[in-house]
């Protein structure tokens, strides 16, 4: 998935974006309110990690702009105050999680995790694609009972197609999920992302629709 990160904190901000990136997820990191609202106009984000105090405003009206217009962004708020008082007005104002600072890297990729399952249907743990099971908060994947090993970057293209289950998706809507602002992409990276799943999982796991994208098999 492809990640807004808002925080002013230089070595938190990149402790960040480095432990998500890793678990195979794209992460465009902002220090300010303004080019972060210029961003989610443009990105199709899957998730925002967002700091209350920013330089240039509070990340509380940021966050309230986005659902006065109807964004239904996952929004995980991380903050250094633990008062029950700001963790409420954050929810109220349309937070779906709350990380109290400091916290745990792991805990960040969990929270995503999380949010991301309950508003992308994968609420449900297991998806069975013909011979394949995919265990998501695990990041299992079985062909025929047997565990498959796969890299994070494979997974998540894997987990693309899987929040859009029943549609097909385009390479540009697979790259835009994977790969930051300034990532240098080759032409040809996601069909080698498909060949080598493919190989793992069997060819039917991935359909090719000709001319528009991709889907999970039937």
């Amino acid at each position: 998935m492809r990640v807004l990160l808002v925080e002013d904190e230089p070595h938190l901000g990149s402790a960040v974006q480095e432990h998500v990136r890793a678990a195979g997820h794209a992460v465009d990191w902002f220090e300010r309110l303004e080019p972060a609202e210029h961003a989610v106009l443009t990105v199709s984000y899957d998730a925002l990690l967002l700091d209350l105090h920013l330089p240039d405003g509070r990340g509380l009206d940021f966050l309230r702009k986005l659902r006065r217009r109807g964004d239904a962004l996952p929004v995980v708020i991380l903050t250094a105050r633990d008062l029950v008082s700001d963790r409420i007005e954050g929810l109220k104002a349309g937070a779906d999680d709350y990380i109290v600072k400091p916290f745990d890297l792991d805990e960040v990729n969990a929270r995503l995790e999380a949010v991301s399952r309950r508003y992308f249907g994968k609420a449900v743990p297991v998806l069975h694609v013909g011979p394949v099971e995919l265990e998501w908060e695990a990041k299992v994947a079985r062909l025929e009972g047997r565990p498959v090993e796969l890299s994070a970057r494979e997974w998540a293209v894997i987990e693309v197609l899987g929040r859009r289950r029943q549609s097909t998706v385009s390479k540009e809507q697979i790259e835009d999920a994977l790969y930051a602002f300034g990532e240098e992409i080759e032409s040809n990276t996601i069909e080698v992302y498909v060949s080598r799943i493919r190989r793992k999982l069997g060819r039917d796991f991935i359909r090719t629709i000709r001319g528009l994208g991709y889907r999970l098999g039937d």
